[in-house]
């Protein structure tokens, strides 16, 4: 007979936390045990104290593939029974959106679980107003055990980047091929280590529409590129359902060595992601992303401010820079909580600035470098699909009141 842990974990804390009982897990379809393991106190034949239990049905919850989970008590046994309901994690990727003259679209399928242990793989296709890209990606975070694990991509990139030089804007057509892989070291279940090389060429092409009569630069340019990249995480983001509450963390720096130049240059990049959950109905996420490189001056600057980074996913690149910070802040109140389903509406501020090639810190506080989209829409959430939550934004840059849109696509902004 089952019944919920609640009122036995009662008598166990008047016991004691040391107190010790037996459990197991119940439900798997598609995971694998040793899988759950990995994130879990406990084996199936070793007892826990009622704190540890409490803590590993939180680490189950946080596991892709995982929609639901239960602590209950079963008196006959007289074990603690771990109750999972599993979610499809084979998902497919959609989404599209658009600004005046920039619309987009990404097609393609992921999986979150692959095997039932954790690993992802996804493949898209992507199209910026007929310019054609896509990416192959595999990541097994814990090949050996807990501890190692390793990731594979393979992608191409192609847009219109206008480059700035002395004499006005000059647009090239943009392309990016790259091929790389990293291994990965965990440090339990909340922190990990990543050290990845990849090699890619980025070439560029005057396109044949130009706002200048005679533009300068080169008419093309191949860049070929060594890039050795070094990140660092903390994850300590709690799933409750569709809301979140937890921070994250990421630090990044990446070394690029321009094969043919022969000059080395360096990038890092900072981001923090904050979610604090009201109650049963509010969500507020917050994130938070800095980066700086080599101050070179050069149109080729590294970080490009484009409505994909800071505006919601919309537009081709409208301007290159030496340093970014981006803060992006929404809130999401829940109009329908009834299992599977939800309904959440949002209003959010994403605010970006950059830094120009050659130029000071100053300028990612100077209002010319500033972009502000400020919007909402709504998101409908099926628990029973990992990621499940379809999302509608419209946006306007209260700078330049010309510059609106509406975004679609799966999963929440971030």
């Amino acid at each position: 007979m089952y019944m919920k842990g609640y009122g036995f974990m009662l008598l166990c804390f008047f016991l004691g936390t040391n107190f010790c009982i037996g459990q197991r897990i119940e439900g798997l379809k598609k995971m694998d045990m040793d899988y759950i393991h990995l994130f879990t106190s406990f084996d199936d034949q070793e007892a826990s104290t009622i704190s540890e239990l409490e803590l590993d049905l939180q680490r189950i919850k946080n596991i892709p593939g995982i929609g639901r989970a239960d602590l209950m008590f079963d008196s006959i046994s007289q074990d603690y029974v771990f109750t999972i309901k599993e979610v499809t994690t084979l998902l497919p990727i959609v989404n599209f959106g658009g600004i005046t003259d920039n619309y987009w679209y990404k097609l393609g399928l992921s999986d979150y679980n692959l095997f039932g242990q954790g690993k992802n793989v996804s493949i898209h296709y992507q199209n910026n107003n007929g310019r054609h890209s896509g990416q192959l990606y595999y990541r097994d975070p814990y090949l050996i055990g807990n501890r190692w694990g390793y990731s594979l991509d393979l992608n191409t990139w192609s847009s219109e980047e206008p480059l700035f030089f002395e004499e006005g804007i000059v647009n090239y057509d943009f392309n990016y091929k790259n091929i790389g892989g990293s291994v990965i070291r965990n440090f339990g279940i909340h922190r990990m280590l990543e050290l990845g090389a990849n090699y890619f060429v980025e070439s560029y092409e005057k396109s044949e529409r130009q706002p200048l009569e005679m533009p300068p630069g080169p008419v093309s340019l191949i860049q070929p590129k060594l890039l050795i990249n070094t990140s660092y995480e903390s994850n300590f983001v709690d799933y409750h359902f569709f809301f979140l509450s937890g921070s994250h963390w990421k630090a990044t720096m990446q070394n690029v060595y321009n094969l043919d130049e022969k000059d080395l240059f360096h990038i890092l990049q900072l981001q923090y992601k904050n979610y604090i959950k009201f109650g049963k109905i509010g969500n507020l996420a917050m994130r938070l992303r800095f980066a700086l490189s080599t101050n070179n001056y050069s149109p080729f600057a590294p970080f490009v401010i484009d409505s994909y980074v800071n505006i919601r996913g919309v537009g081709n690149r409208i301007d290159r820079g030496t340093g970014q910070a981006i803060f992006n802040i929404e809130y999401r109140h829940t109009l329908l909580s009834r299992y599977p389903f939800g309904i959440q509406v949002v209003v959010f501020s994403d605010l970006g600035s950059w830094r120009n090639p050659g130029g000071e810190l100053s300028e990612l506080v100077d209002i010319e470098s500033v972009r502000h989209f400020v919007g909402g829409g709504f998101r409908f959430v099926y628990q029973q699909i990992f990621g499940a939550t379809f999302r509608i934004d419209y946006g306007v840059d209260i700078y330049d009141l010309s510059q609106r849109g509406f975004v679609i696509g799966l999963g929440q902004y971030f």
